[in-house]
C-alpha cells in the first residue's frame, strides 16, 4: 500500500476547518498592519539558501532537500522564507519603488529534520517580512504583530523572549571571549557542541544537552558586550512593548539558528507543546540582502508554525471551528425522481443553502442516517403522496416539526431556513 512519505501527513477535511481559520485570522489581522501578500516558488537555487542562512548552520549542513533537475542546477525546496522574499526583492527592484515593502506569507516548508509532535518535514508556516528601514520601531512591530495573532486565536501560555545579538564587529570580538572561555573545557562537550565550536560557536546556547547547558551556564553574555547603538535600539524596543502591554522576558542565550540575524532577536514560546516549545521566532537580518545579492537592504522579520500552533491550540483544549453543518438535506422517497431533487438542490445552492442529497439510491432510512450525520438543520421529502398533489414535506430536525410546502415554492423554503 502506498502512504505517505515519512515526515509529511495529509491534512483531511474534519482538520481543514482549523486550518483555514488560522490563515483567514492571519490574512485579517496583517491587513491591519498594512503587510501584504508575497508568495514565492516552492523550490529555489541551493546558493540562496547557503549564502543566506549560512552554510555552517544545521539547515543548509544536514536538513535541507537539494537536488540537481535536468540542467544539473543544484535545486533546494525552500526550508525558510526570509531569504526567499529578500531575493524576490532584490531581483524586482521592489526597494528602489518603496522605501520599505512589508510582506507577510502562508506557505510549506521542508526540512530533513527527525519528525516528532509539532515537527514535519513538510511543515507549515505564516510570517511577516518588513524590508528597507532598519528601525527598532519595525523589531517591535514584528513582536507585537506576532503575538496579537496568537492572542486571538486564543492562546494563553505564552511566553515571548527577547535578546539581541549587536553588529557583526561586537558579536565576533564576543565569540573570541567565548573560544577563551571554552578553550579548556572542549572536551566535555558534546560531540555536537565540538564541532559547533569550530563553525558557529553561538549555536552552543541552542545545544538541549544537559551536560553543555552546565558548561555554559557561566559563559559571558553577549549582551554585557554589545555596542552602545545596539543597546540603546534594544532599550527602545523594550519600552514599546512595555507601553503595548507586551509581556517579555530578556533571554540573553538566544541565539536562534540562522546566521543572517543581526541586533534583535525574539521567540515566541507555549508551555502547552512539550519540548517543541517556540510556536514563533524571528528578528533583524540587516545583512541579508548583501550576503545574497548585490546592495545593502535591512529587514526584519518573523515566521510562525501553524503545526506547532495547532498542537497547542488542541493541547489547550482551544476549539477553533465547527465542520458547518447542512442547511438542507433532500431526501428522495422515489427513485425515479433523481433528476428533480438535484435540480431543486441546485437552486438552492445558488441562492447560498448548504445542501446534500444522496447519490447512492439508498433507503430513507439510510438518508436519514446521512442527514443526521451531517447535522442538517432541515431535511426535504421529495416523492410519495406529496409529490402527486405537487407537494414537498420540510422537516425541522431539532423539534421535529413539519410543514407542506409547494413544489413550486423554493422560495419560501429559503425562507424558512434562512429564517
Amino acid at each position: 500500500m502506498i502512504k505517505t512519505i515519512y515526515g509529511t501527513k495529509d491534512i483531511l477535511p474534519d482538520a481543514v476547518s482549523n486550518w483555514n481559520y488560522i490563515e483567514n485570522l492571519v490574512r485579517s489581522q496583517m491587513q491591519l498592519f498594512n503587510y501584504r501578500e508575497i508568495r514565492t516558488p516552492v523550490f529555489e537555487e541551493t546558493v540562496l539558501f547557503k549564502r543566506g542562512i549560512g552554510e555552517s548552520t544545521d539547515i543548509v549542513s544536514k536538513e535541507m532537500y537539494t537536488f540537481a533537475d535536468r540542467s544539473e542546477t543544484s535545486i533546494t525546496l525552500k526550508p525558510e522564507m526570509t531569504a526567499c522574499v529578500v531575493r524576490s526583492v532584490l531581483e524586482h527592484s521592489l526597494d528602489k519603488i518603496s522605501p520599505l515593502n512589508k510582506f507577510f506569507y502562508i506557505s510549506p516548508m521542508f526540512r530533513q529534520e527527525r519528525p516528532q509532535a509539532g515537527r514535519l518535514r513538510q511543515f507549515h508556516q505564516f510570517g511577516a517580512e518588513a524590508i528597507g528601514v532598519s528601525s527598532p520601531l519595525l523589531d517591535a512591530e514584528m513582536i507585537i504583530l506576532a503575538y496579537s495573532i496568537l492572542k486571538k486565536i486564543g492562546l494563553k501560555n505564552l511566553v515571548v523572549k527577547i535578546n539581541s545579538l549587536g553588529i557583526p564587529s561586537t558579536r565576533e570580538n564576543y565569540k573570541n571571549l567565548l573560544r577563551e572561555f571554552l578553550k579548556d573545557k572542549i572536551s566535555k562537550l558534546s560531540e555536537e557542541s565540538q564541532k559547533r565550536f569550530k563553525t558557529n560557536i553561538l549555536r552552543i546556547f541552542d545545544s538541549k544537552d544537559e551536560r553543555d547547558q552546565n558548561i555554559i551556564q557561566n559563559a559571558p553574555l553577549l549582551l554585557e558586550h554589545l555596542d552602545n547603538d545596539s543597546l540603546e535600539k534594544f532599550e527602545v524596543v523594550k519600552k514599546i512593548l512595555l507601553d503595548n502591554s507586551v509581556p517579555f522576558e530578556i533571554d540573553s542565550k538566544l541565539v536562534r539558528g540562522l546566521d543572517y540575524y543581526t541586533e534583535t532577536t525574539f521567540e515566541i514560546i507555549s508551555k502547552s507543546v512539550g519540548s517543541q516549545s517556540a510556536l514563533c521566532g524571528g528578528g533583524r537580518y540587516d545583512l541579508l540582502a548583501e550576503q545574497i545579492g548585490d546592495r545593502k537592504i535591512p529587514g526584519v522579520g518573523f515566521a510562525a508554525g501553524i503545526e506547532r500552533i495547532l498542537l497547542a491550540c488542541e493541547n489547550e483544549k482551544i476549539e477553533l471551528t465547527k465542520n458547518p453543518s447542512a442547511d438542507l438535506y433532500i431526501v428522495r422517497i422515489d427513485q425515479n425522481l433523481m433528476s428533480k431533487v438535484y435540480s431543486i438542490a441546485v437552486s438552492l445552492r445558488e441562492q447560498g443553502l448548504l445542501v446534500e442529497l444522496d447519490y447512492a439510491a439508498r433507503s430513507v432510512k439510510s438518508q436519514m442516517r446521512e442527514a443526521n450525520k451531517l447535522g442538517a438543520d432541515f431535511v426535504l421529502f421529495v416523492g410519495g403522496d406529496e409529490y402527486k398533489r405537487g407537494e414537498l414535506l420540510l422537516k425541522k430536525m431539532t423539534d421535529g416539526s413539519q410543514q407542506i410546502l409547494n413544489i413550486n415554492s423554493l422560495n419560501e423554503i429559503i425562507k424558512i431556513i434562512k429564517g
